[in-house]
């Protein structure tokens, strides 16, 4: 399994002005970066790419969709400029030498709806993903759902919805991202939703039921490495937390959930390796 950190642990927005977090994720002998497309317009990948090659890091991408990229938005404009905005992302990982891209695509983020989503909104999703997939196909990147707690999504809140929505788009490329932290609301079972996911599992966000750091709370850490070591999973889990409140999408961040972003990576590392260890995963 490669280790890394959301960058979210240290900024709000990512930029050139970030790029130090690179050379510091390395130092602290992680495997990747999980650098955020919020805002493509100050994302500068030839910056990003000669900085990773340069301190030999690996890297991976995120993002969440919004009211004016919803690709289940009523209005086919929206949802035409969801689908070119995403396939702006898959571009932008592909050319800082990345190969995976994942987070709440499938959907807008923290959609304020007051009722159960009908099938339209799953045929939407999906029609809008099937041509991004297609296009990631061609660059090499594979595409992850991540489900998220029902606070934040109507439409993909389990591993069982995020496997349902890749059967429904048809390509080999669309997999699942499984995060501790909406698991924790959501799922009846860590072990169960983790070995769910099998072999379309490509990437995993590890954070505690508060997104503070893992090991002081609820999350059932014993269930997720077992599940884990007995898939062999090969894939990324990157610790996520977030320092503060961004202008670019809602993390609900009111109080400090570790002293800093450095303090919430040394001790989240230590604990995450110490599982690894105990699960023969090292």
């Amino acid at each position: 399994m490669k280790l890394g950190i959301h960058a979210y642990a240290w900024c709000s927005q990512w930029s050139n002005d970030t790029l130090y977090l690179i050379d510091k994720v390395k130092e602290m002998g992680l495997d990747f970066i999980e650098i955020p497309l919020m805002r493509l317009d100050t994302f500068d990948a030839e910056a990003v790419k000669a900085r990773l090659q340069q301190v030999g890091l690996g890297a991976v991408t995120s993002t969440v969709l919004l009211e004016d990229t919803d690709i289940t938005s009523d209005d086919p404009e929206v949802r035409a400029r969801g689908v070119d905005y995403l396939k702006a992302c898959v571009q932008a990982t592909a050319d800082i030498g990345a190969q995976s891209f994942s987070g709440v695509i499938y959907a807008r983020h923290g959609d304020p709806t007051l009722s159960r989503p009908g099938e339209h909104l799953w045929r939407y999703s999906a029609e809008g993903l099937r041509p991004v997939a297609r296009f990631a196909q061609t660059l090499g990147v594979q595409i992850g759902l991540e489900p998220v707690n029902r606070y934040e999504s109507c439409l993909i809140n389990t591993c069982e919805q995020a496997l349902r929505l890749k059967e429904m788009i048809g390509e080999d490329n669309v997999k699942v991202h499984l995060d501790t932290y909406h698991m924790n609301i959501e799922e009846k079972s860590f072990y169960a939703a983790t070995k769910l996911a099998g072999e379309d599992l490509i990437h995993y966000h590890i954070c505690e039921n508060d997104r503070g750091i893992p090991g002081t709370g609820l999350v059932d850490w014993d269930g997720i490495f077992r599940a884990l070591a007995e898939m062999g999973y090969q894939g990324n889990a990157a610790l996520e937390s977030f320092v503060d409140n961004t202008d670019n999408m809602t993390t609900w961040v009111w109080r400090k959930l570790a002293p800093d972003g450095d303090t919430l990576l040394r001790e989240g590392v230590a604990f995450i390796r110490a599982k690894q260890a105990e699960y023969g995963m090292i």
